[in-house]
């Protein structure tokens, strides 16, 4: 009796020691990282994937947490590899001895005792699954992991590194690839082909070894049967479903922006912006569309904004992320700098009405000018005499932008346009007139910075992309009145062939050379621009904004909405009359060397206006004459050619064609004279 109560006290005695000799083993267990790198993510403002970027050795690995995924692949996956997974402290018993039972019955081995911790110690240090050695090493880990994690955790590292066929780790990598979807939006089907891949992740690709990939995932579907995790209508519908035939592309939306927040934060793995997902897929596919009707190395850029809150909606720098191909896909156009042509003509009326220079109303002339060497020149060469302000920033006249350039300066326009969120560049580092021109750098998202001011009442709206950024700069660049101004004038501009009569206030604008188009334009809500042209700079002949961006972007405002947001109502400080109702000195512009300009009243050649070109004229030439005491003498390159005119509209006769000068004098001897060119 003695000797068994003394082999009793020393078998617990070497227990005891044997397991305060596993506990030591076990603590002293070294741990691999417990998480590897993930690729970077960029993603919308609900969440969902814009862009991922793979890890350093070309592995697509995206995290994902046990709440991430489809409950019935968890159940799915602890039924098929682990069944007493959330019960077990690290390494099953049970599943050892089967295991052993199994392969000494058959000869080989036909189950294995693995447990999801140990699986998930081998995907952490890339061991072995055959040699004894590394089954100990599983063991010893998955032990050490089983007491410093909890299973949730223990899970996520299985989800997160389990290989699913070629750089493919972890089940959402997976399915996004074969699904083109969220795992937590999985089928029995696909959950049960998720579970089977890591078994064998290349031998049963479904895409190079479908028949191999089916017999597995319906041995899960078997498993799940019989564990109860599904019931068996659930299960013939799933041996029903066909196998993904190919891998599908990861996302790639907004690839320039989303390098740029990856330069901007380079330590970050999670980027959250201001981008709709669907805004920015549906704009970047009308940018493959209207690209594909364009000439060779023409690309197309476009911004959409709310400028209610200054939010990025879409950004697409080009159509098409490549270096491979001749429209230089890689640049982000909305960044570079451009001319911007006539897009910069509301700001100088803007600062306009507020200096007192000019009324909406106000009459101001479009004749030709010379400040010192430079002489502007409308687009079409022509000129339209006296005509309303808002009929010359309707029409984009560049005589009288340039008037008034000259009378607000340069430098005003250029602190304006830095006030208003703006960054330009300016060819030689100082401004001249031909800035209301285009003749300064800035890019599209400076553009879409600019006019998105105009709605918020004549205060600046920086624009932003990253997701709870907060931008508290708000200056005020011209007044609430000049504002709406603006946008009423821009919102009469009759739209490009084709495209609604909508009110969308907008305006055009082509650099010198024709090198870029643009189009600008908001309503009550939003605020969108568009660039096309070829980002090596070179000129596309005949290429205009209005008859080229234009269009563009009126369908932008289709594709982001079924109908236009009003824009503010005038405030009550909106000085709302005609011309007559005007004060004096606003109801004519007159510049600084008004003083020396004519009387109303002087005797002015109407028509033909200075530098018209001229055709059909055979039978001679219409000269209308204003303000005349008769009769009136006219003379034709100084010969006189009619005297005693006893009417102020005459038919000249003209000899041959060319450049012609005509003078007209009438009876008090004052007179006046235009050059204009017959063809």
């Amino acid at each position: 009796m003695r000797i068994w109560l003394f082999l009793l006290v020393g078998g617990l005695l070497v227990a005891a020691a044997g397991r305060d000799w596993l506990d030591r083993w076990v603590d002293r267990t070294e741990l691999p990282v417990l998480m590897a790198d993930t690729s970077v993510e960029v993603v919308d403002r609900d969440g969902r994937l814009l862009r991922a970027y793979t890890v350093d050795n070309g592995l697509w690995r995206l995290g994902a947490g046990q709440d991430a995924v489809e409950a019935r692949y968890i159940n799915m996956l602890v039924a098929y590899e682990d069944r007493r997974f959330w019960r077990h402290k690290g390494i099953d018993l049970r599943a050892f001895v089967r295991a052993a039972g199994q392969a000494i019955l058959h000869g080989r081995v036909v189950s294995g005792g693995s447990t999801l911790t140990m699986q998930a110690a081998r995907l952490l240090e890339d061991s072995g699954t055959g040699a004894w050695q590394g089954k100990l090493r599983q063991i010893r880990v998955a032990l050490a992991l089983e007491r410093r994690l909890s299973k949730q955790e223990i899970l996520q590292i299985y989800l997160t590194h389990a290989p699913f066929g070629g750089n493919l780790e972890g089940v959402r990598a997976a399915t996004l690839s074969w699904f083109g979807k969220e795992p937590h939006r999985l089928t029995s089907a696909e959950a049960a082909l998720l579970v089977a891949l890591p078994q064998s992740p290349n031998a049963r690709r479904p895409d190079r070894h479908p028949k191999a990939a089916e017999i597995a995932r319906d041995r899960v579907l078997y498993v799940a049967e019989k564990q109860g995790v599904l019931t068996p209508e659930e299960v013939l519908s799933a041996q029903m479903t066909p196998l993904p035939g190919a891998r599908q592309g990861f996302p790639a939306l907004a690839p320039h922006l989303s390098d740029r927040a990856v330069r901007a934060a380079p330590g970050a793995v999670w980027h959250k912006l201001t981008v709709d997902l669907d805004v920015q897929k549906a704009l970047e596919r009308l940018s493959v569309d209207v690209v594909r009707g364009l000439g060779r190395r023409l690309s197309v850029a476009v911004v959409v904004a709310d400028h209610q809150t200054g939010e990025i909606l879409a950004s697409v720098g080009s159509a098409g992320f490549s270096a491979a191909d001749d429209r230089h896909g890689f640049i982000d156009m909305t960044q570079a700098k451009r001319s911007p042509g006539s897009t910069l003509k509301p700001l100088v009326y803007g600062l306009s009405f507020d200096q007192g220079l000019v009324h909406p109303e106000s009459l101001i002339s479009d004749t030709p000018v010379r400040f010192g060497r430079y002489v502007p020149q409308n687009f079409d060469g022509r000129f339209r005499g006296e005509l309303r302000v808002r009929d010359a920033l309707e029409q984009s006249l560049n005589i009288p932008v340039v008037m008034l350039t000259e009378e607000l300066g340069p430098a005003n326009l250029m602190a304006a346009m830095r006030r208003a969120g703006m960054a330009p560049d300016v060819p030689g580092g100082a401004a001249g007139l031909a800035v209301a021109l285009g003749g300064v750098g800035v890019s599209l998202e400076e553009l879409v910075t600019l006019y998105a001011m105009i709605p918020q009442g004549g205060v600046e709206r920086p624009l932003h992309w990253r997701m709870g950024e907060k931008v508290d700069v708000r200056q005020q660049v011209i007044s609430r009145s000049a504002a709406w101004h603006l946008g009423h004038i821009l919102s009469g501009i009759a739209p490009p062939k084709g495209a609604p009569r909508n009110g969308l206030a907008y305006k055009t604008g082509t650099s010198y050379g024709h090198r870029d188009t643009w189009a600008i334009g908001f309503d009550g809500k939003h605020v969108a621009g568009v660039w096309i042209g070829r980002p090596d700079g070179t000129p596309v002949p005949g290429a205009f904004g209005a008859e080229v961006a234009a269009p563009v972007l009126f369908e932008v405002f289709q594709r982001l909405k079924p109908k236009l947001d009003v824009l503010p109502p005038p405030p009550p400080e909106t000085l709302m009359v005609g011309n007559g109702q005007l004060p004096e000195p606003l109801k004519r512009f007159r510049g600084r060397n008004a003083v020396f300009a004519a009387p109303k009243d002087a005797l002015e050649l109407a028509f033909p206006p200075e530098g018209a070109r001229l055709s059909g004229v055979e039978d001679g030439v219409t000269i209308k004459v204003k303000n005349a005491v008769l009769p009136l003498t006219f003379l034709a390159n100084g010969a006189p050619v009619i005297t005693d005119a006893r009417a102020t509209d005459v038919i000249l006769p003209m000899d041959g064609k060319g450049s012609a000068t005509v003078t007209v004098i009438d009876a008090k001897g004052r007179s006046d004279r235009v050059t204009f060119w017959v063809d």
